[in-house]
C-alpha cells in the first residue's frame, strides 16, 4: 500500500493555562490532563517533546548551553530561535531555485515567421487520403465554370445568328444553365465530404496521441493549450479550412478563365499577375493575430482557487484587460491592413479595365464581333470582384492552416510503453513481499536514488518541496519513466513489464480526498471488480460504513462532495498498522512529524538520498530529519 500522506501528529505544543490536552494513541485516548502535568507523568508525550529539544538542540549550539533548563524552558527557546530555522531554510530554498534556474517546466509554443507555402495544405489533404475528393471537387468546379463560360458565350454568338428561333435559343440556355447547376451541386457536396475525411483522421489521430502521452508532457504542457486545439483549431479543421479551400481553388479558376476569355480579344490584359506581388506581402498579417491568440483564460479559470487564495484577482483582472486591448488591436491591424490590400487590388484591376477598354477602341472595324467585344467587358467587370475574392480566401486559409501545423505538433507525441506485455506477466500473487528496491535509479532530474531493501517495511519519505518526493512516487507508477537503473518489486523489474500490472497491483492514497461525479460504488470501485462485501469492508475500515448506510440508496447514492464524511488525513480513522500489516508503506509526509512512527525514514536532497536509517537514531544525530522536524515544530507553534 503506497499512501501520499500520514498520520496528523500529536503536536508538542504548550497549551494555555486551564485548558486540557489529550494523547491519542492507537486511536484511543491514553492520558488527559494539562500541559505540565501531561510532562512529569513519564508518558509518550514527555518522550516526544524530549526528541523534539534535542532535535532543536542539535541544530543551534547556543541551544545547548542552555540543556539544564526545563523542558518548558526549552521550548520557549525553541520558539525564540524560530526566525533562525526559517533563514535558513528560505536561504536554502533560495539556492534550489538558483540551482535550478536552467529548468524549465512549462515547454514554450512553437512558432516560425514566414509564408506557410503550400505543405501544410498537402499534409492536411493528404493525411485525410483526400486527395481524389479535392480533386474530383476541382474538376466539378471547372466543369461549372466551362458551361457558365458556353452560356454567356452562347448568349454572345446565338444573338448575331439571323433567323434563329426563341426555341432553340431559350433551349440551349437552359439545358447549359441545367448541366451547370448539376456541377455546383457535386462541388458543394464533394467539399463537404473533403472536411468531414481529414476531421475524422485529425481528430482521431489527435485523441489517441493524447489519451496514450505520458505523465512528462502533461507536466510540461498547459491544459490550456490542449483544450485551444481540441475546441478552436478543431472546429477550424471542420469547417473553416474546408471552405476556404474550395473558395480558393474556385476564384483562382474563375480568375484563369476569365483572364483567358479576355486575353482571346486583348491579350495586353495578362498584366493582371501583378496583383499576386501585392497581396503576398500581407498573408502574414493573418498568421501573426492567429498566434496571439493565447490560452490565458483557460488556465486562470483552471486556477481560479489559487488566485483567490492569494488574493490575486485584481491582478489578473488588470492583466486579461491587457490581454484584451492587445488582441483588438491585432484585430483592428489586421482588417485595416486586408482592407488597405483590397483597395490596391482593386485599383489595380481598375487599370485593366481601362486598358482593356481603351484597347478595344483601336481595333480595326470587322476585326472582332460586337458579341465577343461586350462579353470580354463584362468580364473585365467580374475581374475586379474575383481578384479581390482570391486575396481574401487566399489570405484566411493560410490564416486557418495554421490549425493543421498547431494539431500535428500533438500528433506525433511519444506514447508510453504498452499497457500489457503478454510475454512478461508478471505472477498473479505478485507482489506477494513488497520488497522494494531501486537501484542507481535515474529520473528526468538527474537525481540517483537508493533505498527500500525491506519487505514489509513503514518506510516515511520526506524533504523539502521540490526535493523529489512526488517523483519518487512517480516513478514507482511509472508515471515518471527511469533514464536508468531498476526499480524492484519483489525483485521483478516494473519497468520490463506493461504499464497495467503495477498500477493495478499497486495502490496509492492520494493527498487530497476527491469525489467523482456518479455513485458510491463507481468512485469505490470504477471496473466493478469487487463485490459489494468487499466495498463494505473497505468502507468499514475507512469508518464510513454507518455514513454511507443511512444513505437512502447505499453504494448507489450519489452526493456531493461535503455529503461524504471524508477525512482530510488520508489515514485518519484507519489503523494502519493492523489493515496494512504484511504491506510495505510508503509515505510521503508533508509534515514531517508523520512519518516519526515509520520503521525507516529516507530524506531528499535536491532529487538525491541523503539519509536512510530508522527515525530514533536520526533524531539522535545532528541529521538532516532532525532539523526538520525542529524546523517544523517551530514554524508550527508560532502559526
Amino acid at each position: 500500500m503506497l499512501s501520499c500522506r500520514g498520520f496528523a501528529p500529536v503536536e508538542a505544543t504548550p497549551v494555555a493555562s486551564g485548558c486540557v490536552g489529550k494523547v491519542i494513541q492507537g486511536g484511543e485516548v491514553t492520558q488527559s490532563g494539562s500541559y505540565e502535568e501531561l510532562l512529569t507523568t513519564g508518558t509518550a508525550f514527555e518522550q516526544l517533546v524530549n526528541a523534539h529539544k534535542n532535535a532543536a538542540t542539535a541544530m543551534d549550539p547556543e541551544i545547548n548551553e542552555n540543556t539544564k533548563n526545563s523542558s518548558k524552558g526549552n521550548i520557549d527557546r525553541v520558539e525564540e530561535t524560530k526566525g533562525h530555522y526559517l533563514t535558513k531554510e528560505n536561504s536554502e530554498g533560495d539556492t534550489s531555485v538558483k540551482g535550478l534556474s536552467g529548468v524549465q517546466l512549462t515547454e514554450e509554443e512553437e512558432k516560425e515567421i514566414g509564408n506557410v507555402g503550400w505543405k501544410p495544405i498537402f499534409d492536411y489533404i493528404v493525411i485525410a487520403k483526400g486527395l481524389p475528393i479535392l480533386s474530383l471537387s476541382i474538376l466539378s468546379h471547372i466543369g461549372f465554370l466551362t458551361l457558365q463560360a458556353a452560356s454567356s458565350y452562347w448568349l454572345a454568338f446565338a444573338i448575331q445568328i439571323p433567323n434563329i428561333s426563341s426555341g432553340i435559343f431559350i433551349g440551349v440556355y437552359t439545358i447549359i444553365s441545367t448541366i451547370s447547376a448539376v456541377f455546383v451541386y457535386l462541388r458543394a457536396y464533394l467539399t463537404a465530404l473533403l472536411g468531414l475525411k481529414p476531421s475524422k483522421s485529425f481528430f482521431s489521430s489527435f485523441i489517441d496521441s493524447i489519451f496514450t502521452a505520458p505523465m512528462l508532457f502533461f507536466d510540461s504542457t498547459p491544459v490550456g493549450r490542449i483544450l485551444t486545439r481540441a475546441s478552436s483549431d478543431l472546429s477550424t479543421l471542420d469547417f473553416d479550412i474546408p471552405i476556404a479551400i474550395a473558395f480558393v481553388y474556385a476564384s483562382a479558376l474563375e480568375v484563369l478563365i476569365i483572364v483567358i476569355i479576355m486575353a482571346s480579344v486583348t491579350w495586353q490584359v495578362l498584366i493582371v499577375a501583378a496583383f499576386a506581388t501585392v497581396a503576398s506581402s500581407y498573408v502574414q498579417v493573418g498568421i501573426l493575430y492567429s498566434f496571439c491568440q493565447g490560452t490565458d483564460a483557460a488556465e486562470t479559470s483552471l486556477g481560479v482557487g489559487t488566485i483567490r487564495e492569494f488574493n490575486m484577482a485584481e491582478r489578473f483582472f488588470q492583466n486579461y484587460l491587457k490581454l484584451i486591448d492587445t488582441d483588438a488591436k491585432l484585430f483592428l491591424y489586421s482588417n485595416a491592413s486586408l482592407e488597405w490590400l483590397n483597395l490596391r487590388v482593386e485599383a489595380l484591376q481598375n487599370l485593366t479595365l481601362f486598358t482593356a477598354a481603351f484597347l478595344l477602341i483601336f481595333l480595326p472595324k470587322g476585326g472582332m464581333a460586337p458579341g465577343l467585344v461586350g462579353l470580354s467587358l463584362s468580364y473585365a467587370l467580374v475581374l475586379t470582384f474575383a481578384l479581390v475574392f482570391f486575396t481574401q480566401w487566399y489570405s484566411s486559409l493560410c490564416n486557418y492552416i495554421i490549425s493543421v501545423e498547431r494539431i500535428k505538433q500533438f500528433m506525433n507525441i511519444p506514447p508510453e510503453p504498452p499497457a500489457i506485455v503478454e510475454d512478461k506477466r508478471p505472477p498473479f500473487s505478485w507482489p506477494s513481499e513488497g520488497k522494494i528496491e531501486l537501484q542507481d535509479l535515474k529520473l528526468h532530474a538527474n537525481a540517483r536514488r537508493s533505498g527500500f531493501d525491506e519487505e514489509g517495511a513503514r518506510v516515511g519519505v520526506v524533504g523539502r518541496t521540490g526535493s523529489g518526493k512526488t517523483t519518487l512516487i512517480s516513478a514507482l507508477f511509472r508515471l515518471v519513466e527511469p533514464e536508468s537503473g531498476k526499480i524492484l518489486i519483489d525483485a521483478l523489474d516494473i519497468c520490463s513489464i506493461g504499464l497495467k500490472d503495477p498500477r493495478m497491483k499497486l495502490s496509492i492514497i492520494p493527498q487530497e480526498p476527491t469525489l467523482f461525479k456518479g455513485s458510491v460504488r463507481t468512485n469505490l470501485d470504477p471496473s466493478g471488480l469487487y463485490s459489494d462485501d468487499e466495498l463494505w469492508k473497505a468502507l468499514e475500515k475507512c469508518q464510513l460504513k454507518a455514513t454511507i448506510s443511512s444513505l437512502p440508496n447505499l453504494l448507489d447514492s450519489s452526493g456531493k462532495y461535503h455529503s461524504k464524511s471524508l477525512s482530510d488525513e488520508v489515514r485518519t480513522g484507519v489503523q494502519d498498522r493492523e489493515e496494512f500489516s504484511g504491506c510495505t508503506v510508503i509515505t510521503v509526509a508533508h509534515r514531517v512529524p508523520t512519518v516519526t512512527d515509520s520503521d525507516m525514514v529516507m530524506v531528499l536532497s535536491f532529487g538525491e538520498l541523503v539519509e536512510y536509517d530508522e527515525p530514533s537514531k536520526l533524531m539522535e544525530t545532528d541529521s538532516s530529519f532532525s532539523k526538520l522536524v525542529a524546523e517544523y515544530w517551530s514554524s508550527h507553534r508560532k502559526n
